[in-house]
């Protein structure tokens, strides 16, 4: 008796589930009514001529939904996906609506135009005479079969002339190609691989770059593009490629290697840039040092390294050093104005003023703009003339990079040697007594930071020419206009720590 009761309640209860799934599937059969999908292709219509493609589409889609029989609704949901540059998403459609209507010339003229900037001549053709056959005197129909043929025999004659090995005629006839068939990923990758040959690596990049979007997974072109901008030193945009192609497959072992070798690289040559601006310039001559290791075969990375690690040598004021490798960095790109400007200011140190001249003029025939070359010129012309008079450094016998110790260490030394007193003949004592003026005028300018930075950008502080109102007699002047060694019998007796 219960088990009967239990098996009753068990129907009831498999009946009622039956008449919910029914009455959700009668829903939607009654959802999309005729009155309703013509609501949704109006609003289609409306929001796209609105431009508001994505509303427009959503409305499209509940068409097709709501009538997978109607041709129109499949036309008109093509129509936005072309507008949105969706042609690949638009062939589908435009294909369900000619299997529903095959006399519906309108989705087989658009076919064909699809195919046609697809490069897919074959099946271009075959849609234009289609409509040709129904329609024999329509003009586009007409127009984009010749091109469909022009077309087809551009092909063959591109890769006629790539299998002679001839790639200046391949990229020409290539040309005319593209601008019938845009949207061919093959022709764009067959032209990269000519310019690639013809030492053109940019316009491959230019050709390859679309071509990654032409197909579904075109992970070879990715990887291309990754190795042409690590080849040319664009190494944030060869990392940003090659991971584009670790998304489509992150096990792609072409790409997963070279995704290594250039994040090692990357790294490296940021972190170098970032110990620069801090001004740790030994770290970075050994960071770029580890970056000619990292990568020795691709000429743009050590280029780049010898022209920064000539850069970290001037700022540490290792002039001669910095000579030697700014010059060889110089061989290996003679219109690299950055090393030619280094390689002046090495020279400034080395107090080679002609040479600093030279380089500052060699630069500005390459650059005549850059502000920074011209004022580099003009300083090294007037340390020249200046040197020419009187060199401060050269009068106490330290660097450029010397330090207000080592000026003073070196005035008192020379002060000691050349003091009129320790000479005996009137002769002897007229040339003391000018070099020890010079060597405390020397003192006086190389001391003072105010007088030394005057110096250093080439103008003579004690000069009188260098003076507000100019003019003024032409002999050396004892600073602050006091002579010690003029009238009196006094002597003047030193103290040295």
């Amino acid at each position: 008796m219960e088990s009967g009761r239990r098996r009753g309640l068990s129907v009831l209860s498999s009946l009622s589930l039956l008449c919910v799934v029914l009455d959700l599937q009668l829903d939607g059969v009654l959802g999309a009514t005729p009155v309703e999908i013509e609501h949704h292709l109006e609003m289609g219509r409306k929001l796209l001529a609105a431009g508001q493609l994505a509303e427009a589409l959503s409305h499209y889609h509940s068409a097709v939904e709501g009538d997978s029989k109607n041709y129109l609704t499949y036309y008109k949901r093509a129509a936005v996906f072309l507008a949105m540059g969706k042609s690949k998403s638009a062939l589908p459609d435009l294909t369900q609506a000619i299997q529903l209507k095959p006399d519906f010339l309108a989705a087989r003229l658009q076919r064909g135009n699809i195919l046609l900037k697809q490069g897919s001549t074959q099946e271009a053709r075959e849609d234009f005479q289609a409509v040709l056959k129904r329609s024999p005197n329509h003009e586009e129909a007409h127009d984009q079969l010749r091109k469909a043929e022009e077309l087809e025999l551009l092909q063959e004659e591109a890769h006629e002339a790539h299998h002679r090995g001839d790639y200046i005629t391949t990229v020409q006839v290539l040309e005319k190609v593209v601008e019938l068939s845009p949207w061919d990923p093959e022709s764009r990758e067959l032209r990269a691989e000519c310019y690639i040959r013809l030492g053109d690596p940019r316009k491959a990049i230019m050709d390859l770059t679309p071509a990654t979007r032409l197909r579904a997974d075109n992970r070879a072109a990715f990887l291309k593009l990754s190795q042409l901008h690590y080849s040319l030193g664009d190494h944030h945009d060869s990392l940003n490629h090659v991971r584009e192609c670790l998304k489509l497959d992150q096990d792609d072992k072409e790409c997963f290697a070279h995704y290594k070798q250039v994040k090692k690289l990357s790294k490296q040559l940021d972190s170098a840039e970032e110990l620069i601006s801090e001004q740790r310039y030994q770290e970075a001559i050994e960071k770029y040092e580890s970056v000619t290791r990292t990568e020795p075969n691709v000429a743009f990375y050590t280029n780049k390294a010898k022209e920064r690690i000539c850069f970290c040598l001037v700022k540490m004021k290792s002039a001669e050093e910095a000579v030697d490798i700014c010059s060889e960095a110089h061989q290996r790109e003679p219109q690299n104005i950055h090393i030619l400007r280094d390689r002046a200011e090495a020279y400034i140190l080395l107090q080679e003023y002609e040479k600093a001249v030279e380089d500052y003029q060699e630069a500005r025939e390459f650059d005549q703009d850059k502000q920074e070359i011209r004022e580099g010129l003009d300083r090294a012309q007037k340390l020249l003339k200046q040197s020419r008079k009187r060199d401060y450094y050269k009068i106490l016998g330290v660097s450029r990079s010397a330090n207000k110790q080592e000026v003073i260490k070196a005035y008192r030394k020379l002060a000691q040697q050349w003091h009129p007193d320790n000479f005996q003949s009137e002769a002897d004592k007229k040339e003391a007594e000018k070099k020890f003026i010079d060597i405390a005028s020397a003192k006086e300018v190389l001391t003072d930071p105010e007088m030394r930075q005057k110096f250093d950008s080439g103008e003579d502080p004690l000069d009188p020419e260098n003076q507000q109102g100019g003019g003024g007699g032409g002999g050396r002047e004892w600073p602050f206009g006091f002579n010690p060694f003029e009238g009196g019998n006094f002597h003047f007796k030193f103290h040295y720590n």
